[in-house]
Parts: C-alpha cells; sequence; structure tokens
C-alpha cells in the first residue's frame, strides 16, 4: 500500500505546477504571526508540518478550498500538521463576510499589505505552500482542485511520515 501511495505521489508531482521560483527544499520565509492561537513567528513551528494557503474574498476556488483545510486539520493536528490561511484582501469587511459564508477551523493571519505574498512570491489565488518539519518548501499549488483533493492530503501524509 505504501508503495502504491508513492507512486501516485510521484504522478502528483509529475503532473502538478508547481512553483518553479523556489528551488527544491527552500527555506521557508519567516514571518511574524498575528494570530492568538499560533506561536509569534513562522520558525516557531518547527517540527510540525506546516501548509500556508494565501486566499482572498474574491477568489472562487478559496470557497472550496477551505472545507478541505478544516478537515485536514482536524484529521492530522495531533499529527503535526498546522495549516495557516493567510488573507490578503485589503478590507478586512471583505474577509469577514467570506469567513461568515465559508468558515474556517483553522489560525487565520491577514496580510493586507501583501508583504508574506511577497516573499513567497505569490503567482496566483489561492496559492499554497507544504513546508516541511525542517522549515523548507516541499510543495507548493497554484490554484485547488477538488479532484486532487487525495494527492494533496497524500503530500500531507508523506511529511508527516518523515523522520525530522
Amino acid at each position: 500500500m505504501r508503495q502504491f501511495l508513492l507512486s501516485l505521489l510521484v504522478i502528483h508531482i509529475s503532473f502538478t505546477p508547481l512553483s518553479l521560483s523556489f528551488a527544491q527544499e527552500m527555506a521557508a520565509p519567516d514571518f511574524a504571526i498575528s494570530n492568538a492561537h499560533l506561536p509569534n513567528k513562522l520558525s516557531d513551528l518547527k517540527g510540525q508540518v506546516v501548509y500556508l494557503d494565501f486566499w482572498a474574498s474574491w477568489c472562487k476556488p478559496c470557497r472550496k478550498s477551505f472545507p478541505w483545510m478544516n478537515q485536514m486539520q482536524h484529521q492530522y493536528a495531533g499529527e503535526g500538521l498546522q495549516i495557516i490561511a493567510i488573507n490578503l484582501d485589503t478590507e478586512a469587511a471583505l474577509a469577514k463576510a467570506f469567513l461568515d459564508k465559508v468558515p474556517a477551523q483553522i489560525p487565520i493571519v491577514y496580510d493586507p499589505e501583501g508583504k508574506v505574498a511577497k516573499d513567497y512570491e505569490l503567482l496566483g489565488m489561492p496559492s499554497s505552500y507544504l513546508i516541511d518539519k525542517k522549515g523548507k518548501i516541499r510543495f507548493s499549488h497554484k490554484g485547488f482542485f477538488t479532484r486532487t483533493e487525495p494527492l494533496y492530503e497524500q503530500e500531507l501524509v508523506l511529511l508527516i511520515n518523515e523522520k525530522e
């Protein structure tokens, strides 16, 4: 079974658009986290797998990603996963209206000036970055596709199961 999952992951990696601007296993840019439920900085989460998701209220695919992220956080939090959704709306009311319709059970961090997004060389919405326990970016995705949710989950599980 493990071999089968790894084969699927290899196929997924071969056909998934990755951010080409990041070298494989590049250190994730550190940033201050303004959320009382999280440590002060991203680097304080070393030892955990972190899924950073950049989103905005106007992003239609973002509406599909939130239920999946909520489910993954609930399912894998005890195994060392931390999902963080970074909102890029310049008006807080827009983000609030989105979250009223699409509830988040994951921590939200606000980046209205786009400073964190710039450090991650964001190319589109939504964009996600999967960071391993050592603080290295291992996978990135532009967009969110429900048909590839099982493969996104396999990436999470792969990194969760890696030894430090």
